[in-house]
């Protein structure tokens, strides 16, 4: 295990605010890193300040959700295998719940407008969550002037031309390896500290790790293929989704185009319309963006669900979804984790890392542009001129009413410092009353 905090929770007080976390976890990655920096850094000190971000700068190199793996990584350092698997669970169950039943409601085709007009207020909310992670994380990691150009030039390259996430990620990476063995006060480096008696390299921990966790990923696969066959939808859901948990570099946002068109052009599974509803209930419940896959599971089954019932059916898709998506992601920190303090003491991989947490402040800051400009207007389109692809606003589909209520987040979140929950609750109120649902 990791080197022990002098603040040392229990097993019972890591499981306790796990689930605090994981019920609080709105907001996207931005916001949950920032709520588990102030649970777990600032107000127990459990971890400090460097060792925190050394751990995100590992979790942004891996696919899969970083908050989610660092949340495993946090449960890791204390309490090994045991309690990386209960940060990690206890992170993505309420949001796997309520986005279960979220789905089962859609499903069912119930009245929606009342969500619509919830959704309005706390997408808005959003947009004053992510941009106060925003300037936290960048107070922290950007400290240099080199780190600074590398958070601009990353999102520039996304923002401007639309460059691929694991394109910006090794392009970070590089360029601070470079840097971090040959000018390391560039990038606020601290000296790699002294080992007189360096430990073994820990290949045992990380095979086991790997093979324990591939078992625990493929077993429900194993079942489906046995009892169902591979031609039902059951098993298409478990390969696809399997796959994107690969490719997922950098959190949700990065794989969401390419999942959207694949599971609505590629597969049918549902239609463009439904998937931008799906993105809406998944950026409004806690937990991972990336659990918009289980509603995209979920109705995949729902619509193929022989020989089950639909809602069965597309239950246990959305438990097979979760399952694929996430197992990987404990494999990934479990394997990992025992070499961060050999991490440590490599300059060029400190300067890579370094370098990625500055290029991620861009990546957060490009999020932020691309949510806002979904949540302000109702259109969207992208202007094509030569190397550049901009995203523009309809400006005749302002809505007035999601600025007001953003501006209104904006104003609790950073002049009275609200709490996350009192700003969601304050502003789904507010987006009833203002779509005249609330009577």
């Amino acid at each position: 295990m990791g080197t022990i905090a002098p603040n040392h929770p229990t097993l019972r007080e890591l499981t306790r605010v796990s689930a605090r976390i994981g019920c609080l976890s709105f907001g996207g990655p931005a916001g949950q890193i920032a709520l588990m920096h102030r649970e777990i850094v600032e107000e127990r000190q459990w971890v400090d300040e460097e060792e925190y971000l050394q751990a995100l700068n590992l979790c942004h190199l891996l696919p899969g959700p970083e908050a989610q793996q660092l949340a495993t990584w946090i449960g890791w350092k204390f309490h090994g295998w045991k309690g990386g698997a209960i940060a990690g669970i206890l992170f993505v169950i309420p949001g796997a719940l309520v986005m279960l039943a979220l789905s089962i409601l859609y499903a069912l085709a119930a009245d929606l407008d009342w969500f619509a007009a919830i959704f309005l207020g706390i997408k808005a909310a959003v947009l004053a969550i992510i941009a106060q992670a925003l300037l936290r994380i960048a107070g922290r990691a950007l400290k240099t002037r080199a780190q600074r150009v590398l958070a601009v030039s990353a999102f520039t390259a996304l923002f401007l031309f639309n460059a691929p996430f694991p394109a910006v990620v090794l392009g970070a990476l590089a360029v601070g390896a470079l840097i971090g063995r040959s000018r390391p006060d560039l990038l606020a480096l601290k000296p790699a500290p002294c080992s007189e008696t360096p430990e073994a390299a820990p290949w045992g921990a990380t095979i086991k790790a790997v093979l324990v966790w591939l078992a625990i990923w493929a077993a429900p696969m194993a079942a489906v293929l046995a009892y169902l066959g591979p031609d039902h939808v059951m098993w298409d859901i478990g390969v696809f989704f399997s796959k994107l948990a690969v490719v997922t570099f950098g959190g949700a946002y990065a794989v969401l185009a390419y999942m959207a068109q694949e599971a609505v052009t590629g597969l049918g599974w549902l239609s463009g319309g439904e998937m931008a509803d799906g993105l809406g209930l998944a950026e409004t419940t806690p937990g991972p963006l990336i659990m918009v896959t289980q509603f995209v599971g979920f109705l995949a089954a729902f619509r193929a669900p022989e020989p089950f019932s639909p809602i069965m059916a597309g239950t246990l898709a959305a438990g097979l979804t979760t399952w694929v998506t996430f197992a990987p992601c404990f494999l990934w920190i479990f394997a990992m984790a025992p070499w961060m303090d050999r991490m440590q003491r490599a300059p060029a991989l400190k300067g890579g890392l370094a370098a990625v947490t500055a290029a991620v402040v861009g990546v957060i800051a490009n999020l932020g542009v691309w949510f806002a400009l979904h949540v302000i207007f109702a259109r969207v389109f992208r202007v094509t001129e030569g190397p550049l692809r901009i995203n523009v606003p309809d400006l005749t589909t302002f809505d007035w009413r999601a600025s007001l209520l953003a501006i209104g987040a904006l104003v609790v979140v950073f002049r009275f410092n609200w709490s996350i929950p009192q700003t969601l609750l304050a502003a789904a109120l507010g987006g009833m009353l203002l779509s005249g649902t609330v009577f």
